[in-house]
């Protein structure tokens, strides 16, 4: 079968109203990133390839599976929902084989793979552990190792470090990296860093629309000479946010250190090499985007 997804034409409604526009997309095995603000409908898009939502019209191809076979998508299709919960009062094993049972795996089979899988995603420690005591970090690792039970080609997970603190959000997106590097793994996220820490390739969608499909390092090449730095007064500061797109600040003192991306430099500014929340947010503003109340690293919300 073939090792990639394909979208075309994807259009989704919900009553009347419209999530999704015209999505078409092609995901190659390993790790895509899928960014977008709140309402952008990545979520949407989430649970339609994962067949708990229907599609009004187009096409929909998972590694050569056509979506509306969802006995066999849902075979090869490993998914960690936004708003993940396991059963509290069960220890870390229990839960896992609980849900092997479920996926009709045989009892040898189960402990070999539950115990592989724990040692994956460092919980083999944690075993023993009762599911409502697991920190954060824990519990979004636990749920990538259900999830991988059946040892799916896709793996798709929604929103997967919100909540998490630095050291547990990295080493989520470590342990996401590994994972990609046998299947497709898609990352849908309003958090720019998750994207540039662990993407190749990625989408924007915004409003239901797929408004970028390509590589990181493309859409830096397209910022690149439009952001700029600069120190500035507080007091110029409220007058400066509502000209320019800043993408950070940094209080120094009296005076604040900012950086921003605009097609010209204004007066005392140095130009510097975009990163991707740069180029990102450019190319919102680009594509006619209302980019009022954005802030540094986390560009919305749900989606």
């Amino acid at each position: 079968m073939d090792d990639c997804i394909v979208i075309k034409n994807l259009n989704k409604f919900y009553g009347k109203k419209q999530a999704l526009y015209d999505v078409n997309l092609r995901i190659e095995k390993g790790m895509f990133g899928l960014l977008g603000r709140n309402g952008a409908g990545k979520t949407t898009l989430m649970k339609t390839l994962v067949t708990l939502l229907q599609k009004k019209s187009g096409e929909i191809t998972v590694c050569g599976v056509p979506i509306e076979n969802e006995k066999e998508i849902r075979k090869i299709i490993g998914y960690l929902p936004q708003e993940f919960s396991m059963y509290p009062t069960m220890n870390v094993y229990e839960a896992m084989d609980y849900l092997a049972i479920l996926s009709g795996l045989g009892k040898s089979e189960r402990k070999e793979r539950i115990e592989m899988l724990l040692s994956q995603v460092n919980l083999a420690e944690n075993k023993n552990k009762k599911v409502k005591a697991l920190s954060g970090g824990m519990k979004r690792r636990l749920g990538i190792a259900q999830a991988l039970l059946g040892n799916p080609k896709v793996l798709i997970v929604d929103e997967p470090t919100a909540g998490l603190d630095p050291e547990e959000r990295i080493r989520f997106r470590n342990l996401l990296s590994e994972i990609a590097e046998e299947r497709i793994v898609i990352l849908s996220t309003h958090i720019v860093g998750d994207i540039e820490a662990t993407c190749e390739n990625i989408g924007i969608l915004d409003k239901g629309k797929v408004l970028y499909s390509g590589t990181v390092d493309r859409l830096l090449t397209a910022a690149a000479g439009k952001v700029f730095t600069r120190t500035v007064s507080r007091q110029e500061l409220s007058h400066l946010k509502k000209e320019l797109l800043i993408t950070e600040m940094h209080t120094q003192g009296k005076q604040v250190y900012i950086r921003y991306v605009a097609e010209n430099a204004a007066d005392g500014s140095v130009p510097c090499e975009p990163n991707i929340e740069d180029a990102y947010m450019l190319y919102l503003k680009e594509n006619g985007t209302e980019l009022t109340g954005l802030s540094k690293g986390e560009i919305g919300g749900e989606g």
